[in-house]
């Protein structure tokens, strides 16, 4: 009998937690905005200021596809890859890390907050951390680089004239979502890790602007262990290399199955799982400065 009650309170346990699941992300969604629209009124206060570094941060973006540009100049082609090609993966890799940069690049100065102490004070209010933690200091003039980005995969698509169906048009749309997410949970799981090792905001850096700066150019000029590990590592190949194959008509020499090219909403969704419980085993071995 008392074994009875216990596994039907734990059921009832189980059940309770999941139908307070929506609820707690909706109060988590109010906090980011709450938080984030703080921050953004705070930039807005100095309006040049601000104009000024959104613009700076779109023509510093120039220049890395200017980059790219300059070496079209000496070939038609790079590892079989025209110049609009390229530029569609330059422009997928940066609208897909700009979004991810804005929405939670804050979390990449974890570190120093677990260092002085000030991750306390998030914990003891009554909203979730990680709303908390990736709406504070909110930079919307990040933005400028997602507005560069976007117009470099705009010329793309115009140069590439693709035939657009309703297929590849879904395909597009969970590029640009999937890949957001995949960013998006590498900074998530890279700040769980400077839960343990307070100076590893580079090597954070590392996966997501190095690899966002690798998805800019075709995975056919990089060696096939460093692709294997973009595939079944950490999967920023899902971002836009393997939808680019089905979206562009590119041929696979890589040899990996064809269902991948489809599979960027599966891998988002592995990211987002990997990131919470990485992020919830931070939030539990975290200990304070002990001062």
């Amino acid at each position: 009998m008392a074994d009875s009650l216990r596994t039907t309170g734990s059921s009832t346990g189980t059940t309770g937690k999941l139908a307070a699941a929506p609820a707690r992300a909706a109060e988590a969604l109010r906090s980011y905005r709450l938080i984030a629209g703080m921050w953004l009124r705070a930039s807005l206060a100095y309006r040049t200021s601000f104009w000024l570094t959104t613009v700076g941060n779109g023509v510093t973006s120039v220049l890395d596809f200017v980059v790219i540009a300059v070496i079209f100049l000496h070939t038609p082609s790079l590892g079989g890859w025209t110049l609009p090609q390229v530029a569609f993966l330059y422009g997928t890799s940066g609208l897909t890390l700009g979004l991810a940069d804005l929405l939670v690049g804050s979390l990449d100065q974890l570190g120093q907050r677990v260092r002085d102490g000030s991750v306390d004070v998030v914990l003891i209010r009554p909203a979730a951390a990680l709303a908390q933690l990736s709406a504070d200091r909110f930079a919307l003039r990040r933005i400028g680089r997602v507005v560069q980005a976007a117009a470099v995969l705009a010329w793309a698509l115009v140069q590439l004239r693709l035939d657009w169906t309703l297929p590849k048009l879904l395909v597009m749309v969970a590029l640009v979502v999937c890949g957001t997410v995949i960013f998006s949970s590498v900074f998530v799981s890279g700040a769980a890790f400077q839960f343990f090792a307070t100076d590893a905001a580079e090597v954070q850096n590392s996966v997501t602007y190095g690899g966002a700066t690798m998805l800019q150019y075709p995975p056919t000029v990089f060696a096939r262990d460093l692709v294997r590990g973009a595939v079944y590592g950490v999967p920023l190949a899902f971002v836009n290399w393997l939808p680019a194959l089905y979206l562009l008509g590119v041929r696979d020499t890589l040899g990996l199955p064809g269902w991948f090219r489809f599979a960027s909403p599966l891998a988002a969704a592995l990211c987002a799982t990997a990131a919470g419980l990485a992020w919830r085993a931070g939030l539990r071995a975290y200990r304070s400065t002990g001062s």
